[in-house]
């Protein structure tokens, strides 16, 4: 099952999709507009282009669980990709991820501008890999 992650963000959205099997992440862009409609229209080409079958989308949260003060903003994105794909995404913690992709870029020697341009598909990636490694588990 191809399964596609959303990090969305107010300028750029990191996408990741798995491969065929859902067991690795493999494919990691990034869509560069501040305007929902075109990430939406990105989004829904990219799961047609892949034959996407499920959806998983960062959702921010405090580090004490609460929902993080952009939960609302993130909750109607995850409507309005539902409504343009038909696919109702995950809504999955994105705690840290953005913090860990910095510093994973930063380890492979990306300077700023470089890691900018990179860590919302990293932090994509980082959201698709702890969702498939908790459907492995589920499944034991």
């Amino acid at each position: 099952m191809v399964v596609m992650a959303i990090d969305y963000g107010d300028a750029h959205t990191g996408v990741a999709i798995s491969d065929p099997t859902g067991f690795l992440a493999g494919t990691a862009t990034t869509i560069h507009s501040r305007k929902a409609e075109v990430v939406l229209d990105e989004l829904v080409r990219l799961i047609r282009e892949n034959r996407v079958e499920q959806l998983v989308m960062g959702f921010p949260r405090n580090m004490d669980g609460t929902e993080g003060p952009r939960a609302q903003l993130y909750r109607e994105f995850a409507a309005a990709v539902e409504q343009a794909s038909g696919m109702t995404p995950v809504l999955w913690d994105e705690r840290r991820t953005t913090v860990d992709a910095h510093r994973i870029l930063f380890e492979a020697g990306k300077n700023a501008k470089k890691r900018k341009k990179n860590v919302d598909a990293v932090a994509a990636s980082l959201i698709l890999e702890g969702y498939l490694d908790f459907q492995r588990m589920q499944k034991k």
